[in-house]
């Protein structure tokens, strides 16, 4: 069986990251997303809020499992003993540090390699950042990412602008 992990924050999912995902999935018997649990950033949402939500919008892929991880990307391939790594690429900005952290995978485990998937041209602009903000100021983000998302974010918005 080849198994591949695309491992991210996902922080909200966004139509971009579900496009990779599908099209990794026609490529791969599994592929486990990987939710990073990064301390030193603070999400919007929680890394078991970011799983559920990929689970919701990925449950009608079979052979995608969302899973949470701590650490190296190629610490949770191995772990989940995959020997690929699915990076999307939306620019050539983002082509300069994923080559970067490719190439460092690979000394840390040559057993380990990276698959980059460039991103579908109609989503070659979108990032989770670009779609918090434009939520934040009330943007109608439905054309980002799936409406189970839109109503987790304007919920979240909601919930934080109460607080203040």
């Amino acid at each position: 069986m080849t198994r591949a992990i695309y491992p991210g924050s996902f922080d909200p999912a966004t139509y971009g990251h579900l496009d990779i995902i599908k099209r990794a999935a026609a490529l791969f018997d599994e592929v486990i997303v990987g939710v990073l649990n990064n301390s030193v950033k603070s999400p919007l949402f929680s890394v078991e809020e970011r799983v559920n939500i990929l689970e919701n919008i990925t449950g009608d892929i079979p052979n995608v499992k969302i899973q949470a991880f701590g650490g190296l990307s190629v610490n949770f391939a191995k772990n989940c003993e995959a020997k690929v790594i699915i990076r999307g690429l939306r620019a050539i900005t983002d082509f300069e540090y994923e080559l970067q952290m490719a190439q460092t995978n690979r000394i840390l485990s040559t057993d380990v390699d990276t698959m980059f998937l460039t991103t579908s041209l109609q989503y070659a602009y979108l990032s989770s950042t670009t779609v918090k903000e434009a939520a934040s100021f009330g943007a109608d983000i439905s054309k980002f990412v799936p409406d189970y998302v839109v109503r987790q974010v304007e919920a979240k918005l909601s919930g934080m602008n109460h607080r203040k």
